[in-house]
């Protein structure tokens, strides 16, 4: 413990430009390997659930109606930010930028999975997948603004990381209408994250944002991503009672809530604080 937070001190007493360095390196390498890779397509095993029982006439109920965690969780998120502990929290209006894009990205993302399972097919996929984009890149931004500059991670990177996993996003679909699909951009929208926040923990100091956090969200969302890869071999396993996709819902969606809960921590201890 005392080796690995002498470690975490020294990174953060390196110079700023060898930081932002590091920072920049890290993302680059993990955009090379991707892109190295050849092209490859969507899958069309992929919307082959395990469950595809209706209820209430819906189809695939249980993968539709789990997107409600998505709304929920996005609307408390919303509500906390927007609230008077949020603009507590949240001193100046810009740093409420990266959470509030953050948080719509979480409704937008239960609408858009609702509707891509009722009916799963690559056109309904593609707007399941653009506000996934949405809330990837605004916690990217969000914790560049807390931990790099507060201006810099609002104005200029939320918009711009935004941009940008629009447009793997849709890069995506349309080689994939024109027969040639190339997932490979739409992937580092959410590769790149996954290295560079732990990476801004370790070099920069944090007011908001904890790495403990962080390390809650992977853990939540890897066993997510688990859930889904074994969709059938779950359903099968409980009786077919609830599949492995559907608790990959419920388990993302708590991934999400633990971005509410480091900010509300936040506001605690800033409470604690002042007192």
């Amino acid at each position: 413990m005392i080796k690995t937070a002498v470690s975490v001190g020294g990174l953060r007493r390196l110079p700023g430009g060898v930081k932002i360095a590091l920072l920049v390196a890290g993302s680059l390498g993990v955009a090379i390997a991707e892109l190295s890779s050849a092209p490859y397509p969507q899958d069309p095993s992929y919307h082959m659930f395990a469950d595809t029982r209706a209820w209430l006439g819906v189809p695939f109920a249980g993968n539709v109606f789990s997107n409600l965690g998505f709304a929920i969780v996005g609307l408390l998120g919303l509500a906390f930010v927007l609230g008077s502990r949020g603009s507590s929290l949240l001193c100046a209006p810009r740093q409420s930028w990266p959470y509030i894009t953050f948080f719509t990205g979480a409704v937008l993302i239960g609408m858009g999975s609702t509707y891509y399972h009722a009916a799963p097919v690559n056109e309904t996929l593609f707007w399941d997948r653009l506000p996934m984009s949405l809330a990837f890149m605004a916690l990217f931004a969000a914790f560049i603004a807390d931990r790099i500059d507060a201006r810099a991670g609002a104005v200029v990177a939320l918009p711009l990381l935004v941009a940008l996993g629009f447009a793997g996003v849709l890069h995506w679909h349309l080689t994939e209408s024109a027969g040639h699909g190339d997932l490979r951009f739409y992937f580092l929208v959410q590769l790149i994250p996954v290295v560079a926040v732990p990476l801004i923990c370790l070099l920069f100091e944090g007011r908001i944002t904890t790495g403990r956090h962080v390390l809650y969200i992977i853990g939540w969302y890897a066993a997510a991503l688990g859930c889904e890869k074994l969709d059938h071999e779950i359903y099968q396993a409980l009786g077919r009672v609830m599949s492995g996709h559907t608790i990959k819902h419920l388990l993302a969606a708590i991934a999400i809530y633990v971005v509410l809960a480091m900010l509300r921590a936040g506001y605690g201890e800033s409470r604690q604080r002042r007192t």
